[in-house]
């Protein structure tokens, strides 16, 4: 198995970070890091750019636009955008493939497979609802990443843990992470 797994400049660095430590434990991850996440990386978080290039697989600059990611005859099994700014869902909607993340995702869409937006605004606009919904006409899997306080977390990583496990599982991973199991309650009405 192969995955692409790149971080745009949106804040939530930690979303793609984690999805690439947990990847690469059981498949091959091609990694693409544009010149704002790096920015972004380094104000969230204590993980530098080399940090990240020795736990890919692969590591590719996002204007390396030869990569033989950018081309359908890339075998994968799937691409996660975490985080995805609105910028990169805008240019992904509407085929502008200007750099390496944009272009590897329009490839993962014409070859029918798996891409999974995480997309890290709020509120959303309008023309922000309109890009969504173009890009889940063509086939992206939108996927912000909401929390599930049922887990009860305790921590910001029970949070980050939860939702990556949801992406891997999306993937078509198997994945044991707690689940909603349904609530039985002595308040509520029978």
């Amino acid at each position: 198995m192969r995955f692409i797994v790149a971080l745009t400049g949106a804040s939530g660095q930690i979303y793609g970070i984690r999805l690439i430590e947990e990847l690469r434990k059981i498949a091959e991850v091609h990694v693409i890091v544009s010149e704002t996440a790096k920015i972004t990386l380094e104000v969230e978080t204590d993980y530098s750019v080399d940090d990240i290039k020795s736990i890919a697989h692969r590591f590719y600059e996002e204007s390396e636009m030869t990569a033989p990611i950018s081309s359908g005859s890339f075998k994968h099994d799937g691409m996660v955008i975490a985080p995805c700014s609105i910028k990169t869902a805008s240019s992904i909607a509407y085929g502008i493939t200007e750099n390496l993340i944009t272009r590897a995702a329009d490839v993962t869409l014409k070859e029918g497979r798996k891409l999974i937006l995480l997309i890290r605004e709020t509120p959303l606009h309008l023309g922000h609802l309109k890009t969504l919904c173009r890009l889940a006409e063509i086939g992206a899997i939108i996927m912000p990443p909401v929390p599930a306080f049922y887990i009860k977390p305790k921590t910001v990583d029970d949070i980050v843990n939860h939702t990556v496990a949801r992406v891997m599982e999306i993937l078509g991973l198997e994945v044991d992470y707690k689940k909603w199991e349904g609530f039985k309650s002595s308040t509520l009405p029978k």
